[in-house]
């Protein structure tokens, strides 16, 4: 009877697999193997609750997936998320670079105790301080660099388009190895020392090395003005591809019964090595995920997990205690908060063996994973009689005109901005798909992977003189509300980039131009 109950999971898994999204999968000879929850020891109606949770709270999830034993029990895109989309990693990107480190290491290239100054004798300040000499490549990885401030911002201030110069003249005032301070100036340097003695971007370092033998495919990486790969933050991948990667160090550096890196170094690049605050109250550290020591690029995490971690909520979460990988993209105002739900609903409801079939819930898990959205604004009606064109005075954004016309619950933009014209098409109470060239809200100032972004956009009326316009840039965590008074002939625009900037709103007004 049990084989028979496992059976008829098995079928439901097939319905859950194939009828999710319909979604297009990448490399079907690496896709991760599906199941059900309750197989993998996890009630599905547990996973529902933790939905519920997600949705009613203040973090806006985009993707998530999670895998147990090796297999994906339950993943879903908040709409208009998807599947086959890449997703901006900020700091998550960290990990990436440091297994380039890591393969670099293996091939005899280098050593973690290496000095920096060693690679890069052209960029040198005229004098070197004890502490620049003594810097190593594993003062890199730990993020005990000794410098403070974080030198990160001379990316852009700087006038300087060499980073490597830059941070290597930024004063070093702590002894390397003895004190943390986040500095992703600092992980951009073990990209640089990486692509110094490989010849090759970390992006193209690590395709043959990593994404290949995991499936991954498409993905892109920042470049600083020098074309070496950001480092700290800049890869997008897909969510698929970010669980493959924890799936892999799970199974300590093996992929399909292969060493793909060696174990050695995932203990070694996954254990920690200096802690954040040691004199924090252990009250502190008990409800705190970024007080349980930094890695190579990882952090360790509470209930012996570690994480790959990018602002906003980019989590890529290995718990081998429970041999369960979570991946989750998404913004979040408050990145301990939406760690602790997993802690909360997920953790508790991995259990060691197999469950009891529910074949109710899991249906209706799956029926929740396929509709899971994020609403289009909904409101009013449509008044035509605001389409035209408004000249805009002159704004901090460089806003110099926009246009509006509505045909067929369409709204279709047309938007100068410093010189530059950029049309958008919205939907009614529907997402609607495009792209654009004009960058949206991002940490990364005026770098940017392409020269072409996915957006999907939405709008509304408020009421018969207000225009809600919603630009969601969906490969990355954020969006845009730009907000349309009208009144007589005048138009008052206010632009907002998403919660987690802190809702700047940038104002500015204009008059309709005569046709």
């Amino acid at each position: 009877m049990k084989n028979i109950k496992l059976i008829s999971l098995a079928i439901l898994l097939t319905v859950i697999t194939f009828s999710c999204k319909d979604a297009p999968r990448i490399a079907d000879t690496n896709t991760l193997p599906r199941s059900v929850p309750e197989i993998e020891g996890i009630s599905s109606e547990d996973l529902l609750t933790f939905l519920d949770s997600a949705e009613a709270s203040t973090h806006e999830f985009h993707s998530i997936m999670i895998l147990r034993h090796g297999k994906v029990v339950a993943e879903g895109w908040w709409s208009p998320y998807e599947p086959e989309l890449r997703h901006t990693l900020y700091s998550t990107s960290k990990s990436f670079t440091s297994t380039a480190v890591g393969f670099a290491v293996t091939e005899g290239l280098l050593t973690v105790n290496d000095k920096v100054i060693s690679f890069f004798s052209e960029e040198l300040p005229d004098t070197i301080s004890p502490f620049l000499a003594d810097l190593t490549i594993k003062d890199l990885l730990s993020m005990s660099v000794g410098q403070d401030p974080d030198p990160t911002s001379l990316r852009f201030s700087d006038t300087d388009s060499n980073w490597v110069r830059a941070f290597l003249k930024t004063p070093i005032v702590n002894k390397p190895g003895t004190k943390f301070l986040y500095n992703s100036l600092g992980t951009y340097m073990l990209s640089a020392i990486v692509q110094k003695v490989t010849g090759e971007k970390i992006v193209d370092y690590l395709t043959p090395r990593l994404f290949e033998p995991l499936g991954i495919e498409g993905m892109d990486w920042e470049e600083d003005p020098m074309g070496i790969n950001t480092g700290g933050w800049g890869l997008r991948i897909r969510t698929e591809d970010m669980a493959r990667f924890g799936q892999l160090l799970l199974q300590k550096g093996t992929w399909n019964g292969e060493e793909v890196i060696p174990a050695e170094w995932v203990e070694e690049a996954t254990t920690a090595k200096i802690y954040q605050d040691p004199d924090a109250p252990q009250s502190t550290k008990d409800s705190s995920d970024w007080l349980q020591g930094y890695c190579y690029q990882f952090w360790r995490c509470r209930n012996n997990a570690f994480r790959a971690d990018g602002a906003y909520g980019q989590f890529i979460i290995v718990m081998p205690d429970q041999d369960a990988v979570i991946a989750i993209t998404s913004e979040s105002p408050d990145m301990q908060n939406e760690i602790n739900l997993v802690w909360k609903y997920i953790l508790p409801a991995l259990k060691t063996d197999a469950l009891p079939e529910n074949v109710k819930a899991a249906e209706s898990l799956k029926q929740r994973l396929e509709t899971l959205m994020l609403e289009p604004p909904r409101a009013g009606g449509n008044p035509t009689a605001k389409a035209g064109k408004y000249l805009l005075a002159e704004n901090v954004r460089k806003f110099e005109m926009i246009s509006f016309e509505f045909i067929d619950s369409v709204c279709s933009i047309n938007l100068e901005v410093a010189g530059k014209e950029y049309s958008y098409k919205l939907g009614a109470n529907k997402w609607k798909d495009g792209q654009t060239s004009r960058p949206g809200p991002s940490l990364t100032g005026p770098l940017k992977i392409t020269d072409t972004f996915n957006i999907a956009g939405a709008y509304s009326w408020k009421n018969e003189n207000t225009l809600e316009l919603v630009l969601r840039y969906i490969e990355s965590p954020h969006h845009e509300t730009i907000t349309c008074k009208f009144d007589k002939d005048r138009i008052q625009l206010s632009v907002a980039p998403s919660q987690a900037f802190g809702r700047q709103t940038y104002e500015m007004k204009g008059n309709r131009m005569k046709e």
